[in-house]
This record gives structure tokens, sequence and C-alpha cells, in this order.
């Protein structure tokens, strides 16, 4: 049985986030059904209760040291947990968990990391050092491979794989529909979900997605719903687009499971997403998906899947929304099979990501 940490960013009521933690135990079961995963997490009690693994609180470093010190193998990832532009305090943080690991002898795996943007001249050299001392990297995309090569971190055998979401397995579209038929949302008219967040105070891109918004209803007879990733931030800038908008449109106001929310998606007939692991859900529930950028995550994920995004948040507007909707439409009963194809690619490759942990554990054990 082996005895596995991950360290991430888990326990804040990010979706993604605890999309991401739900695959890699998922995926790491799929392969070795007896596991022991300890998670290490903003809110422990949470992380238990929603993931069914061990958990120890993120700054109780008697009891961090004492699990690393217990376990087979750490895991730091998946997500943009190595970078310094939402916060460089974050990027120590992790760096800091992965040298502690280092010091107790045991191994270290980046796994699938989307690596940067990291700007800071004191970012780069601990990016470089603490890099350099790891045993293995996978990373989510040809980007983050740049990024490394930039930081000078060559050490280490860098795979590319994809997104752990990327190997979840597709589920039940029931649960989605009972939560929107508890919201009001039972009807035959064709449902385009939207996903926004916040980014510093910006005005613009709201307007432009609530008479986007407006249009689709006007135009497609669609009705239009705004499902929250990260509760509660995104429920309230969901609310002030939607407060935008002339027509009415539904907010769903709860705070979802992974699998509640995968349901959810999986009853859109199109979801325009800022946040990734909303395109991410789309991708493995198969729904076609139009992607506004904020971060070079966003451009990397839909260049893998063939597609660009239809603007930054600063560029974004009505129109060129509304043609890649309307590109996007006939979708609905026509599924773009070319994309289908990269999306199962990228579903083995991020499946690859606990193949290579679990190596690890092998060829360290010997």
């Amino acid at each position: 049985m082996s005895d596995i940490v991950i360290s991430g960013y888990y326990g804040f009521a990010n979706a993604g986030d605890e999309a991401m933690l739900t695959s890699m135990i998922e995926a790491l079961t799929d392969i070795e059904p007896h596991i022991k995963v300890t998670v290490i997490s903003g809110n422990p009690d949470d992380t238990k209760r929603r993931h069914g693994v061990n958990a120890v609180y993120r700054l109780n470093y008697p009891e961090i040291i004492k699990t690393l010190d217990n376990s087979q193998l750490l895991i730091s990832g998946g997500g943009s947990l190595l970078q310094d532009v939402t916060s460089d305090r974050s990027l120590y943080y992790y760096l800091s968990i992965m040298m502690l690991a280092k010091k107790l002898g045991k191994p270290v795996m980046l796994y699938a990391q989307g690596i940067g943007p990291v700007q800071g001249g004191l970012a780069k050299g601990a990016m470089r050092y603490i890099g350099n001392m790891v045993d293995l990297i996978s990373v989510r995309d040809d980007g983050s491979y740049e990024e490394l090569k930039r930081l000078k971190v060559t050490v280490p055998p860098i795979y590319v794989t994809a997104d752990p979401v990327l190997a979840m397995h597709p589920v039940d579209k029931q649960i989605g529909r009972a939560i929107l038929r508890d919201n009001g949302q039972e009807s035959a008219a064709p449902l385009i979900g939207i996903s926004v967040r916040e980014w510093k105070d910006w005005s613009h891109f709201k307007l432009e997605i609530a008479h986007a918004a407006d249009r689709m209803i006007e135009e497609l007879g669609a009705r239009v719903v705004f499902i929250p990733m990260q509760w509660p931030d995104d429920l309230s800038v969901s609310k002030k687009i939607a407060g935008r908008m002339n027509h009415k449109a539904a907010v769903l106001s709860g705070e979802y499971t992974t699998s509640e929310l995968l349901s959810l998606v999986g009853n859109l007939d199109l979801l325009i997403g800022i946040r990734l692991h909303a395109l991410i859900f789309a991708a493995v529930m198969q729904v076609p998906m139009a992607g506004i950028s904020y971060d070079p995550k966003i451009e990397r994920f839909l260049k893998m899947i063939g597609e660009r995004h239809v603007g930054t948040l600063k560029t974004v507007d009505a129109e060129s929304l509304m043609e890649k909707v309307r590109s996007l439409w006939k979708e609905r009963k026509q599924p773009n099979s070319e994309r289908q194809v990269r999306i199962n690619t990228l579903r083995s490759r991020a499946f690859q990501n606990a193949e290579l942990a679990l190596e690890l554990i092998e060829k360290k054990g010997r």
C-alpha cells in the first residue's frame, strides 16, 4: 500500500481545485485501489468530508512534518500553484512544503502543474533551486514546459501531460437536471451556461457578457444560467452581470460538489467560461465551449483542443462572443469529432500523471 501526501490549494471551496483533487484520487485509486492519501488542506474537515481521505491543516507544520515523514511520496499539484502573479506568498509556501519533503528524504513530484508566470527575481531563483531538487515533474501544457526551461529547471525528468481533471469519468446528468429543476430551469428551450470570475474590479467584460447573454436569449431562444465555480466569490460577480441584462437569467446560488458541477455542465447545450475548469468540465462532458481569457492557462488549454479564446477580459465584446456562439450552435446536434479526438488524447495523457506517480514510488522503493 502506498502512502501519498498531496499538497495544493485545497479546502477553499474552489470547484476547479477540488475537481483536481477528486480526479487525482480517482486516477491513483483506479491503478492502486488500497492507496492511502493525506491532503494538506486549508479546511481539513471539509476535505475529509468531500474526498474521504485523511487531511492536515496547511499551517500545522509539526503535523505536516510527521505526515511527510510517514509517507512514500509528496505530490505537489495540480493547478497554477507555482506563479507569482496572483500572490508570491503562495509560491513560497508550496516550495517550502517541497523543501520539507526533500529534507526528510522523500521523493517529490510536481503533478500536472501549470507553471508560471514567475516574474520576480527572488521567485525565479527559488523556483530554479527547489525545482531542480524534485524527482519528477509533469506539466499540463507546453507553455508550462517552456516556462520551466526559461527558469532553468532542467534536472528532473519533465513530462508534458494534461490537466488531471480531464481523466475524470463523465457523470450521470440526472443530478444536474434535478438541481436545474429546483432552480426553476425545467424547460425544453436550449440552455447556455456561463461561468465567470471577478478580476480587478473591471467592468467592461461584465457589460459585454450581459449584452451577449441578452442576444442569446433573443436570437437563439435560449435560457441562460450562471454557474459559480468558486463559492461564494463567483456568486457575486454572476449576480452583477445578470443584473445588467434586460432579460431574466438564472444564477445558481448553491455550493456544489465536483460531481454536481460536472452533471450541471453536462445538461448544457453550450458553455461560456472564464474559469479554466468550467471549460475542462465541458470537455469531460462533451459540451461545446467558448473561452474568455484572463490568464495564459486558458489560452494554453484551448490551444490543446484546437480552439482559440474569443477575447481577453480587456478585449472581449458582445459581437465576437455571439459570432463564436453561433458557430458552436450546430454542435448541439452534430458534435465536433476532431475536437473530441483531441480531448480523448488529453484524457489518456491526464491519466499518465497517476501512472508516473506510482512508478516513482516503486522506483524509489527498490
